[in-house]
């Protein structure tokens, strides 16, 4: 249990950083005066360079010789840079030229980003050595996943509290100071599992390379040998190919319910909105955690991994359907006529009656609900299953990957290659974000959404609540495609193990 706590520490840091970028990159528009063209450059280029240096430390980190093992001295390093350069690169001055601000942005994004690779990708791969154990590494993905949500039941709130005047004299104010509490809180948890996590005992470990500047031209070669290696690999490409549609498929709409609350739901009244958008993004993580994630790990001890994806996936394509439903307006208002309803409603009122009092004295009063325009208690119907989509993905998708290492070892020998097959895999995924962020504009463009409009068209709206349903869904039946021939069971993974263990020996954990 003490080896889970402090690897999922490093996942909590792990979703923290991405998910607070994400959110304080809208305050690049409203609290610094970016050009949004400039904005989006400035999403887009440093994701390039990111997917460059993955695969580079995925390397450096199989090949390191060290008494503290190949991973954890770039853990602790790269935890400090990672919460520095995340300080600070969001001390921009509004002041400033925008030229000056994008181009500060843009290098500093860089620089963070090479802080946030020396720690992100170390610490993938140790989870995939931390046991050989094929249950157990479901497990193991499953509690750090767990707890790497704890991050996404915070992170929706920074636009409230940073946009809230009672808070912040400016918005450009709320975001200097958030930006220097999330990066001292990323410092001491990321170094956590540095100190505490346990991966394989590599003294013994033949083929590693020499890493200096002398090497660095055979280094190169190497590390294209292993990315070639790694991609020859069928059974990883199908969790590539399955990461990539579920992920992306989730990411390109992902920004569609805020719209769509907004909206449709609130005929263009932020006001009436309220904290809506932010709520439905925290109960979403908050049952990600606590039941989907234990959920699907008891499935794929039960039944397989490979089964637990399938089931999981296709409940969430349930989900994504009964979003039609679940954003209704007619649906809700018929809802909160209920008996039912309205002893929710109640039960709301009365218990932020209480809380409110509270909230004030500590400066938390945008935590609170405003009921006078109905709470709309539906859009939260779908959001169990639809958590089943991502909360199984990465807790069974890590743990596979885990499982493949072996496949490679046994295949291509020494060193083993769990930095190289994270770096791969997670190249992916960000290239996909990338993609994702291009196709979920394109698709606001094409069902004709007005971003200088507060009122859309009903065509516009009912266009959006489709492309919300459909392409979701689609790419996650996809994803069991894809992996529906996917054959490295259990069984097959503990003959890997155990041929593994009479060709070298058992390695220390």
């Amino acid at each position: 249990m003490g080896q889970k706590l402090a690897f999922g520490t490093g996942h909590f840091v792990l979703n923290l950083l991405p998910g607070a970028l994400g959110f304080f990159m809208f305050f690049l528009l409203t609290a610094f005066g970016m050009d949004p063209f400039l904005a989006g450059l400035l999403g887009g280029l440093p994701r390039i360079f990111d997917a460059i240096t993955d695969p580079i430390m995925g390397f450096i980190s199989d090949n390191t010789k060290s008494k503290y093992g190949r991973r954890r001295p770039y853990i602790f390093v790269g935890a400090i840079l990672s919460g520095v350069l995340f300080i600070l690169l969001w001390q921009l001055n509004p002041e400033n030229s925008q030229m000056y601000n994008f181009w500060f942005f843009l290098i500093m994004s860089m620089v963070f980003l090479i802080g946030n690779t020396m720690f992100a990708t170390p610490l993938v791969g140790l989870g995939y050595e931390m046991t050989p154990d094929y249950n157990e590494r479901t497990r193991l993905m499953a509690f750090s996943q767990s707890m790497g949500q704890i991050a996404w039941m915070i992170v929706p709130w920074f636009w409230v509290i940073i946009a809230d005047p009672t808070i912040f004299e400016t918005q450009a104010e709320g975001v200097n100071k958030m930006a220097t509490y999330i990066g001292v809180v990323c410092i001491i948890f990321g170094i956590i599992p540095a100190i505490f996590c346990r991966g394989i005992d590599a003294a013994n470990m033949e083929n590693r390379k020499k890493i200096s500047f002398r090497t660095l031209l055979s280094n190169l070669k190497d590390l294209f040998q292993g990315i070639v290696e790694v991609s020859r690999n069928k059974p990883f490409l199908r969790l590539c190919g399955a990461t990539f549609l579920v992920f992306n498929g989730f990411q390109i709409v992902a920004a569609f319910s805020v719209f769509i609350i907004v909206f449709y739901m609130f005929d263009g009244s932020y006001e009436g909105a309220g904290t809506w958008p932010a709520w439905f993004s925290m109960i979403s993580a908050i049952l990600t955690a606590f039941l989907v994630i234990p959920i699907v790990s008891w499935i794929s001890g039960k039944f397989g991994k490979r089964n637990a994806f399938i089931i999981s996936t296709g409940l969430s394509i349930v989900g994504y359907v009964l979003k039609w439903w679940g954003f209704d307006n007619d649906l809700n208002a018929r809802f909160n006529e209920t008996g039912f309803a309205q002893f929710l409603n109640n039960l709301v009122y009365h218990t932020f009656e209480f809380l409110n009092p509270f909230l004030d004295a500590v400066g938390m009063s945008w935590f609170s609900i405003d009921v006078d325009y109905g709470i709309p208690w539906l859009i939260f119907m779908p959001i169990p299953l639809i958590a089943f989509g991502l909360g199984g993905l990465f807790t069974l998708m890590l743990s596979m990957t885990a499982d493949v290492c072996d496949l490679d070892e046994l295949k291509n020998g020494m060193p083993r290659k769990e930095g190289t097959f994270g770096a791969v895999y997670w190249w992916m995924v960000k290239l996909g974000q990338a993609v994702a962020l291009v196709l979920g504009g394109l698709v606001l463009k094409l069902v004709g959404f007005d971003q200088n409009s507060t009122q859309q068209t009903a065509e516009t709206l009912t266009n959006l609540r489709i492309a919300d349903i459909v392409i979701p869904a689609v790419t996650a039946a996809l994803a069991i495609w894809v992996m529906w021939k996917y054959d490295l069971t259990e069984e097959k993974t503990n003959e890997i193990k155990e041929t593994l263990i009479a060709r070298r020996g058992e390695l220390k954990r």
